[in-house]
């Protein structure tokens, strides 16, 4: 029997890519966080959820920090990489998704990610927005709010802000393990 659409429930991911300079994949805690939302929610019932995945690309990348820029060309290829590296992060979660089972959508907005994820959030009113935080430190929160705290404050849905430790106490060790080696299997060239 398929469920009607008012029984699905929601959930809006906002994902970013891995800072590590050469591996424009998933950062460890948006990866951990889909799994979780998984592993904890969807399970086997795929049919019940619609995960809707949003991905904002990072205002720079470490890679572009002390290049010289002689021409507008230059910037016209940072923007395409950017966009294709977004794209690729995209199709990463919607395989996943489509290998699970369960519906999704997937989209990427640009600007600062703290007012983008709660603008969509706002936007778009999933049942429950799940945020994969670095946990940052409090002198880094001393200069910014983290993109959690401010989504906790803003987004006019439940969040759950999970850090790594949190993935890592309710998941155990295996769920991060396994999502780690699926990754880099998945798109090892």
């Amino acid at each position: 029997m398929a469920t009607s659409a008012a029984n699905v429930t929601r959930i809006m991911l906002a994902m970013e890519e891995s800072t590590i300079t050469g591996y424009p994949h998933a950062s460890i805690s948006s990866g951990g966080a889909f799994e979780w939302t998984i592993q904890k929610f969807v399970r086997s019932n795929v049919s019940s959820f619609e995960l809707l995945i949003l991905h904002v690309p990072h205002a720079y990348c470490s890679e572009d920090i002390d290049k010289i820029y002689t021409s507008p060309e230059c910037f016209q290829s940072m923007k395409f990489r950017d966009w294709e590296r977004g794209l690729h992060l995209l199709e990463y979660f919607v395989t996943r998704c489509n290998q699970i089972g369960v519906a999704c959508q997937a989209w990427i907005k640009l600007g600062d990610p703290k007012t983008v994820i709660c603008r969509e959030a706002n936007r778009i009113q999933p049942d429950l927005l799940v945020l994969g935080s670095r946990a940052l430190s409090p002198a880094y929160l001393t200069i910014d709010i983290s993109v959690s705290e401010y989504c906790l404050k803003h987004a006019k849905c439940p969040v759950i802000d999970l850090t790594p430790e949190s993935i890592l106490a309710t998941s155990g060790v295996e769920l991060v393990l396994s999502w780690a080696k699926y990754h880099v299997d998945a798109f090892d060239v």
